[in-house]
Formats: structure tokens, C-alpha cells, sequence
């Protein structure tokens, strides 16, 4: 009894100290587990919702319940997978690779994470309510978007709930944004010059963030004012539905390079490490960054060239848009330059690295043709944007994560993951990717409406096929959880140089404050 209650004390010992912690690599470890977490939750929602497209006829689950999974899992894995993960990233490294050993708010910092749970928990609470049978609490099916008069109209309290939960990851965005860019201008120990390309995307989207961020919050009060307290902004006299497009869209497309730009940074780190070369175009990618991050404030309209926008202004966004184009071929150009002529070393995190860059051109070359007008306007309802999207955000974005969650495994955790499952984890995802993105690309151009349960008899072959390609990312995912649970256990110790990197001109700062626990073989494993 005495031995259960000491592991007792020790185990809540240990979660206190945790949940109070300062220390940025705990820190980020806590984001990225809480990012994790939410991954699985966001990705069983579009499981449920591929489970309704198998047959045309929405047998499986009425039509509400497939609009109340395609709203939880846009915004899930928007708000409370993709921007935590940043962040988990950039606590884990970023204060070492500036020359520091703490960020400029770090209570801040902590106390800005801690808002996360109970937002994911109030924007879930249509989920959960429905599930444990709470009175006044519905799944909430009115898409990710939010749109009015959808979002004014339900009288779900899940819907409030829901609003509430997105404020509070506004409030810890921000938060949490001002820290690193604090951190990162006022903390750092080296030259502008000697920062690393992953910090300055870090900067670039904190900045972005805390430019951004505010306007949605600025949008949710005004929408839960039209909910509650009988006001107008977006329905009724004087009242305007498009103004929350143009509110929502300026948040939302900055907000697809907040979280487009870290992965990019995390590609042009990784990249060099495995080709035995240094980063080809340094400054170009530096100046790529900032420009993507300067345009990216001006093409919201993109997504609103079919609500009357007056003529003029859809081509100054079609040509803005397609400007953004151009730093993001940069990268490309930077990317492919630094693995030409290099001893190229395929390892799990090179594996990913280059499927990220191959599933980025696609999504460049599909959203070129949507910035044109006559094309936006044709399929800007149909399943050809769900393809885009999914190539930027599971091809690039995902894909640069688990390339960064493998190289700096073995800082997190001090150990080795296991190099068969890893690879494993890669084949299976990547495989997955392509199917399903291949399958709704074709439905996009044969012009099949997306955010609909119903559909003709003769798309079904192409969404089962795409609901097969879901699965078999969703097994990937199972099995990179498995692997890194049981190497954090288990697995053999990594030690201070994991990745034969001392020697080379790519060996960084975030390495040099690991204390090598392991034995002189394993720190020079060879993981090619």
C-alpha cells in the first residue's frame, strides 16, 4: 500500500510540475503530445465523414451528421492540431538555435497553453454533449467556415460554446505569437545574418499571427452579438452576410501561411542535413519568407469571386494572387538546389522531407489555376478545392511535421524510434495521401459539389476509393503512434549526435546542449 501510495504522490508530483512548467523544450513537448491528441480526434471526424460518402445515398449517417463531422473536422484540425504543433515545434528548438535557453515570457508562454484544453473541450461540446445525452447540446453542423445566416440562425448552445472555445485559441495564439517574436528580436545571442531559415519562418508567421488573429476574434464577438443580443451585422435590415466572408477570409488565408510557413522552415532545416550540403539560397529563402508573408494580406478575395465582387477587384486579386506564386517557387528553387549534386541520405525524416516538397508543387500547380477567375468560378464549389487544400495541408504541412518530428525525436525523447515502423509510418501515409488526394481531384474536375452527402450514383467508385486511401492513412497514423510510444519507453538511447552531424557544416546549436546518455556506437548509428 505504502509503494502504490508513493507512486500515486509521485505520479501527481510529476503532473503538477509539468503543468506548471517553464522550461521550453517541456514546454514544447506538451504542445505537440496536446497536438497529437487532437490529430486523432480531428482525423476520426473525417473517417466518420468519408463513411458517409461511400454510398450516394448517405445510408450510413443522415446528412446533418455528415455536416456536423465536416464542421468539427475543419476546425479541429485547423485550431487545434495544426497551430498548436507550430508551436510545440518552435518551444522545442528555436530558443537554442538563437543562442538562448528560455524564451522572454515563459509563465506567459505556459499559461497561454493551459487555454487550450478547455477551448478544445467548449468547441467540442456539441460532440460530446450529443454523446452523453446533455439537454441543449447538438453536434453543430454549421461548416468550418461559419458562415451566416447558417451560424446565426441554430439555436444549439454548442454553437456559443464553439465561438467561446475559438476566442480562447485566438487569445493563446496570440499570446503565444508575441512571445516568440519578443524572443526571437530581443533574446537571440547571434547576428540577423546567423539566423536559421526555421526561425525566420517562425518570426514571420508570429508576426502574421498577431496581425491576423485579432480579426477573427473581432468577427466571433460580432457573431455571437448577432446570436444573443439581437444585433445585425450579419443578417436581418442592414445586416450583411458577405461582410463575415470578408472578415473571416482575411484571417483565414494569412492564417493558411501561418501554418504553411513553419513546415517550410522545418524542410529547408532538415534538407541539408541528409544531403550533405548547406542550404542552398540562404537569403533567397529568407526574403521568400517575408514576401509570402507581406502578400498574404492581400489575396482573401480569391475565395470570394462568386458573391457579385465587382469585376476590377477580382482581377486585382487574381494577379495578387498569383504574385504569391513566385517566393513560394523560390523555396522550391532553394529546396531542389540544395539536393542537387549531394550525397543524399534517405532517411525517415529525408523521406518525408522530399514527399512534403512533391505534394507542395502539386498543391502550387492546382491553386495557380484556382487564383484565375474564369477557373475560381467553376470550381470554386466542387470537390477540386478540397483537393488543394488537402495537398497543402496533408502534403506539405503534415508530411513537413513528420519530417521534424523524426529528426528531432531523439532530442525530445533522447531515444531512438524504430526505424521499420518509421518507414512503415511513411509508405502507408504517403500512399494513402495520393490515393484519396488523386480520387477528389478527379471529382473536382468532373464538377461534383463539395460539402454535400448526396451525390450521383456514378462518383461512388471515386469516393470509395478515396474513403480506401483515408483508411489506409488513418492505419499510417496508428502505427507512428505506436512507434513513438514504445520507443519513448524502450527505445535505445540516441545520445548528443544522433545524426553523424558534428563533423558537418549543417550541425546545429538545438544538438549541442543534449548531454549524451548513450554509448559510443549508438552516437554515430548510421540511421541511412
Amino acid at each position: 500500500m505504502s509503494r502504490l501510495t508513493a507512486l500515486i504522490t509521485g505520479s501527481c508530483a510529476s503532473t503538477v510540475r509539468a503543468s506548471v512548467a517553464v522550461d521550453h523544450r517541456r514546454l514544447g513537448r506538451w504542445y505537440l503530445v496536446f497536438a497529437l491528441a487532437m490529430a486523432l480526434w480531428g482525423g476520426l471526424d473525417a473517417l466518420l465523414l468519408r463513411t458517409v460518402l461511400v454510398t450516394p445515398g448517405a445510408d450510413v449517417w443522415m446528412a446533418r451528421t455528415y455536416d456536423a463531422f465536416f464542421t468539427t473536422h475543419g476546425l479541429t484540425m485547423l485550431f487545434l492540431f495544426a497551430t498548436p504543433a507550430i508551436w510545440g515545434f518552435a518551444y522545442t528548438v528555436v530558443p537554442s538555435l538563437i543562442g538562448t535557453d528560455r524564451t522572454a515570457f515563459p509563465a506567459l508562454g505556459t499559461a497561454a497553453f493551459w487555454l487550450l484544453p478547455p477551448a478544445a473541450l467548449a468547441m467540442r461540446a456539441g460532440t460530446i454533449g450529443g454523446l452523453v445525452g446533455v439537454a441543449g447540446l447538438e453536434p453543430v453542423a454549421i461548416g468550418w467556415t461559419m458562415y451566416p445566416p447558417l451560424s446565426t440562425q441554430s439555436t444549439n448552445l454548442a454553437v456559443d460554446l464553439l465561438l467561446v472555445g475559438l476566442f480562447l485559441v485566438v487569445v493563446s495564439t496570440v499570446v503565444t505569437a508575441a512571445n516568440f517574436v519578443v524572443t526571437i528580436a530581443r533574446c537571440r545571442t547571434i547576428r540577423w545574418l546567423e539566423v536559421d531559415t526555421f526561425t525566420w519562418t517562425v518570426l514571420t508567421s508570429a508576426a502574421m499571427a498577431i496581425l491576423s488573429f485579432p480579426v477573427l476574434s473581432f468577427a466571433l464577438v460580432l457573431l455571437l452579438a448577432d446570436r444573443n443580443l439581437g444585433t445585425a451585422f450579419f443578417v436581418g435590415p442592414g445586416g450583411d452576410p458577405v461582410a463575415w466572408q470578408h472578415l473571416f477570409w482575411f484571417f483565414a488565408h494569412p492564417q493558411v501561411y501561418v501554418l504553411a510557413l513553419p513546415p517550410m522552415g522545418i524542410l529547408s532545416h532538415v534538407l541539408p542535413r541528409f544531403s550533405g550540403c548547406r542550404l542552398y539560397g540562404h537569403r533567397s529563402a529568407v526574403y521568400s519568407t517575408l514576401a509570402i508573408g507581406v502578400l498574404a494580406f492581400t489575396v482573401w478575395g480569391h475565395h470570394m469571386f462568386t458573391t457579385g465582387m465587382d469585376p476590377r477587384a477580382r482581377v486585382a486579386f487574381m494577379f495578387v494572387t498569383l504574385a504569391v506564386a513566385l517566393p513560394s517557387a523560390a523555396k522550391t528553387v532553394t529546396w531542389l538546389g540544395t539536393l542537387w549534386g549531394g550525397a543524399i541520405r534517405l532517411t525517415v525524416p529525408m523521406l518525408f522531407a522530399l514527399g512534403s516538397i512533391g505534394f507542395f508543387v502539386g498543391g502550387g500547380v492546382t491553386g495557380v489555376l484556382l487564383a484565375v477567375v474564369p477557373l475560381n468560378v467553376v470550381y470554386n464549389g466542387t470537390y477540386y478545392v478540397v483537393a488543394h487544400l488537402h495537398l497543402m495541408l496533408l502534403g506539405l504541412v503534415v508530411f513537413a511535421f513528420l519530417s521534424g518530428a523524426y529528426y528531432w525525436f531523439p532530442l525530445l525523447t533522447g531515444r531512438w524510434y524504430n526505424e521499420s515502423l518509421a518507414r512503415l509510418h511513411f509508405w502507408l501515409t504517403a500512399i494513402g495521401v495520393a490515393v484519396t488526394v488523386a480520387a477528389l481531384l478527379v471529382l473536382g474536375l468532373a464538377g461534383l459539389p463539395r460539402r454535400v452527402s448526396t451525390y450521383p450514383a456514378a462518383f461512388a467508385p471515386l469516393h470509395q476509393l478515396a474513403t480506401v486511401g483515408a483508411f489506409v492513412v488513418a492505419v499510417g497514423q496508428l502505427v507512428f503512434c505506436l512507434n513513438c510510444w514504445r520507443s519513448w519507453r524502450t527505445g535505445e538511447p540516441a545520445g548528443s549526435d544522433p545524426w553523424s552531424l558534428e563533423s558537418a557544416p549543417t550541425h546545429d546549436r538545438e544538438w549541442r546542449s543534449v548531454e549524451s546518455t548513450a554509448t559510443p556506437s549508438s552516437r554515430t548509428r548510421d540511421r541511412s
